[in-house]
This record gives C-alpha cells, structure tokens and sequence, in this order.
C-alpha cells in the first residue's frame, strides 16, 4: 500500500498561525470543561458531611484503573445556561462516556449531582437520549449512577415532560434487547425520576441516602394530606426490605460502586471482543500526531490537503486512494486504525460531479466488503454554476445522499474543516445519523458561509429596493453586517456542540485514539448477539 509523504513544513509561518489558533481554541474548549468539573467540586464539603462521593469520584471507582475512558458531549449546553463565555457551565447535569467496569465495555451515566442536586441543566436531557441511543445502536450495557432532583419546576418546560419519557422507553428497550442495565441509586430519584431507578435490571441502594418514590413528603401532603418522612416513603431499607425494588443494599457510596462493579464481573457477558479476531497487527502512524495542530487554517476558504491529516492518524501513514486522478478534490480510499480497515472519504475542495459519483462507488463498495466508513468533513459543499448544473450536479449529488442515507455498515463522522450546505448531507452530517460524530475545535458548520449569505440576501434586497424606485446602500451594509454575524455566531463548535449537533470536541492530537476506540465498538457490537426478550427484566 502507498505511503502518504509529508508536505508539511512546520517550521513555517502558516503552520505556526494554524497551530497556535488551533490551541487557543482547544484551550477555550478545556477551559469550559474544567469549569463544570470546578462548579461540581464546590460541593465537596457538602458531599463529604453526607458520607458521599462528588460524581466524578464515584466514576473513578466504578472503572476500571488505566482502561480507556471516552466522555462524551462535554459542551452539552454551553451559553445556554449564562451567554457568557466565561460563566457558562457545559455538561447539561450529565457525565457520559463508554468504560469498562470489571473487563466489560459499558455506556456509563451519572448524574453530576454536585450541581444543582442533579437537576437536569440545558441540553441534559437530550445528552442523555443521545447517550442511550449510542448504548442501544452499540450493544453496549449501561450502568447508571442516580442522584437526581429531577425537572426544575420553577423552569417547568411541557416539552422536557413528554421529550422525558423517551429515558424511561430506551431503558425498557435495552433491557428487552439483552442489554443489563445497572443503577446505583446513589440519592434522590423522584417523581418521573423514579422510574430511571424502576426501569433498572440490577438497583443497588446506599443505606440513609436513597429515596425513590413517586411523590416526595411535600408533594404527598399538599396531595393527599398524608405525612410520611423521606426514609419511611422511599429509603433503601424500605424498598430492599418491603417493596423489592431494591436488588443490594450498600452501606454507602464506595459499598454501592462495588456491588456494581462485582454484577457487572458476574454476568455472562464476553470480555474479549469478538471482533478482534478479524483486527491485524498494526504500525503507528510515520508522523507526529502533534503536526495536527498546525495542518487546518483558521480560514476555511484556504485550501488544505486533507492526505496530510490521513497522514498522521492512520496505520504506518498507508493510505490506497481509490479513483485518485477522477473527481480529484473528493478524496478516497482505504486505510486501518490500529488494525481496524476504513474506507476514508475526506474533501480538497467542494463536491463536483465526478466527486459525487466517485464517492457513491465506493460508499457502495464499503458496505459490500463491510468496511465502516469515516468521513472528514473539510468542504464548502457541492459545485454551482451553469457548466455543473448541466453535468448534473443535483442528480449525482442525490445518489451521494442516497448511498449515504442507506449505507449498512457503521459511518463515522469527524468535523476537521468546513461542513456547509448539502456538502454536510453528503459527508454523513448530523442529520444522516452517523453512527458516531465529532469535531475539532476550529470546525465549522452552516447551510453556507456568512459572507455568502449575506451577498445573497443584499442581492434579493437591492432588487427590492430598485423596484420601489431607491436603493439605500446604508441599509444593505446593514443588513450584510447582521447576517454574517448571525452566521458566524452559530457555525463554530461552540454552538453546534452546544446543541448536540456532535458527540464531542476532540484533540486532533488524540484522532487516532479516539477513532481505535469508536472503531471497536462499533465492530464488536456489529459482532454481538445478546439474548433479546420480547419485554424488559419485570420486577416481582
């Protein structure tokens, strides 16, 4: 296979400006994550009274030490809870990411109770269907660490009630489709909450800290008139001793997270991959993964050679193009991630006839031989003009989209550059459900850029005018200088993973790692049959 030679000169001006913009903003991102690990850690004395664990305490015990641990929807929320970029809390009340726990590949969830008691921040609960979904898609079992108050009621939303129940439905279906869900009830779990607990395969309960119940003390009273105590309505000596619907009773955070982990050590479950047999021996890439920093520009119109970012995350820097001198600007072809075969499509330019049909080909031949497809998004979308419209642009863009929507082997997604316009489409975006999505920190993502937006639209308006018998200039600077704001406001990761719009924002330093790790759990869970069941685990 063909090895990618290095273009680079890193010593140069414009890879110097591209790393260290690259770094500002992976500090910006770094620097919002630490704050919400900061914002939970001031609960510490508080937890530490109570004889508990601060959420990211209880997920370091619950993993297994030194295994690979990838969070996941770190920016959930960001701005939208304080616009302030130095305020805002990211995270939307929720840690997520896949772990192992006791030699078993696992999505893992806490609620990260040191803010707000738990309660569900802005985007919390569309991390939370986003993660379940990633369980059920991967077949991966899900262990989740309970400490909730539930909605906000001072900022009740109907739709956040009814959007709610999809937690409750997905943890009825894994567990119907054969994947063990495991909850440590750690502290409150109330009201609809309550049944994140009921839903539960294994519910291991903390003595004195738990309570479950459908109405708490305040809302029982002003209901029924009925006074009752926490521990009386809904503690974990009640429910293990008179409900059953507590399966262990820990006497505190630590005895929880071991009972965890020894359920999770005695199912049936594979701990060797079963999709390892089919992974080769393998070389690390020929070029530092640091050079990453300095290959994309913070100017999406510059052009880059997107074979140089391959270069440095894929197996020994091999890389087969396929159809390499048609559609030249659409790049693809055939590579391995520490072992992992991948079909590669990635962009030099925007999206031309050939291109489209090109990437069709071998988007067909991928699932034939059923290599997973990564995409790496660098493109200002499909041509336009007369000369492509005639050569049938849309049509062979639509058969990219089709391919592309009906694919049967996993799509991953990376947002390295540009993502505009039904380029986005074509290149597996959000919308077209890759299996897994993520960015780097200088992505962008939008139906076009802002200045053509905004040429766009003083085009349409100077016509307007023209017709009324005056142009006014002043008004159409205006306007232009509005839409390119209201453009670039929402393009960059800041808002698009804000918004769940990816599963994160990685290092480009860590690509190679993260994509390993996506890679095998996309394989082994394509390889996995567990024992599916026409209902969930019901409780006596």
């Amino acid at each position: 296979m063909a090895t990618i030679e290095s273009t680079l000169s890193t010593g140069s001006e414009v890879f110097q400006a591209n790393r260290s913009g690259m770094l500002a903003l992976l500090d910006r991102v770094r620097s919002a994550e630490a704050r919400a690990i900061a914002a939970s850690n001031k609960s510490h004395q508080r937890f530490e009274s109570r004889g508990q664990l601060l959420p990211r305490e209880r997920l370091a015990l619950l993993l297994d030490p030194g295994a690979p641990w990838l969070e996941l929807c770190t920016l959930a929320g960001y701005g939208l809870d304080n616009p302030d970029p130095d305020l805002t809390v990211p995270g939307g009340g929720v840690i997520g990411g896949i772990g192992w726990v006791a030699g078993i590949r696992c999505m893992v969830t806490a609620s990260d109770s040191g803010i707000d008691a738990g309660a569900m921040q802005p985007m919390g609960l569309d991390k939370a269907l986003r993660i379940q979904e990633l369980a059920l898609e991967n077949k991966l079992p899900y262990v989740q660490l309970v400490e909730s108050a539930g909605a906000n009621l001072l900022k009740y939303r109907v739709e956040g009630f009814i959007k709610g129940g999809g937690l409750f439905r997905n943890l009825a279906r894994m567990s119907a489709r054969g994947l063990p869900v495991v909850t440590v009830t750690h502290g409150s779990s109330t009201a609809g909450g309550a049944y994140q607990t009921g839903l539960s395969d294994y519910i291991i309960m903390v003595r004195g800290r738990t309570r479950a119940f459908l109405a708490g003390p305040p809302l029982l009273m002003a209901a029924t008139g009925e006074v009752a105590s926490e521990e009386d309505l809904g503690g974990a000596q009640m429910h293990t001793h008179v409900s059953g619907l507590g399966d262990y009773l820990a006497e505190d955070d630590r005895d929880a997270l071991r009972l965890a982990r020894e359920v999770l050590g005695q199912i049936d479950w594979p701990r060797a991959e079963p999709a390892q047999s089919t992974v080769r021996a393998f070389k690390p890439p020929r070029f530092d993964a640091e050079e990453l920093l300095g290959i994309m520009p913070m100017d999406h119109k510059r052009p880059v050679d997107m074979r140089q970012v391959i270069a440095r995350f894929v197996d020994d820097s091999e890389f087969l193009a396929f159809g390499e001198n048609y559609g030249a600007a659409t790049v693809c072809g055939h590579a391995r991630i520490e072992g992992h075969a991948v079909g590669i499509i990635t962009n030099n330019g925007p999206i031309d006839n050939a291109g489209a049909a090109k990437a069709t080909h071998f988007i067909q031949a991928c699932c034939q031989s059923r290599t997973p497809i990564l995409y790496l998004n660098n493109t200002t979308g499909f041509m336009v003009g007369r000369q492509f419209e005639e050569g049938g642009m849309i049509k062979h863009g639509s058969q990219m989209i089709q391919a592309v929507a009906n694919a049967t082997v996993p799509q991953i997604t990376l947002y390295c550059g540009a993502s505009f316009g039904a380029g986005n489409y074509g290149m597996c975006g959000r919308g077209f459900a890759p299996r897994f999505c993520f960015s780097w920190p200088n992505a962008k993502t939008a139906v076009m850029g802002g200045e053509q937006a905004a040429k766009t639209m003083a085009i349409v308006t100077e016509a307007a005018m023209a017709r009324k018998g005056a142009v006014d200039p002043g008004k159409l600077d205006a306007l232009q200088a509005g839409i390119i704001q209201r453009f670039d406001a929402q393009m960059s990761v800041f808002t698009t993973s804000a918004l769940l719009l990816d599963d994160g924002v990685i290092d480009p330093r860590l690509t190679r790692d993260v994509l390993a790790q996506v890679l095998s759990v996309c394989r082994d869970g394509d390889a996995r049959q567990p024992q599916a069941m026409q209902f969930s685990v019901a409780r006596p």
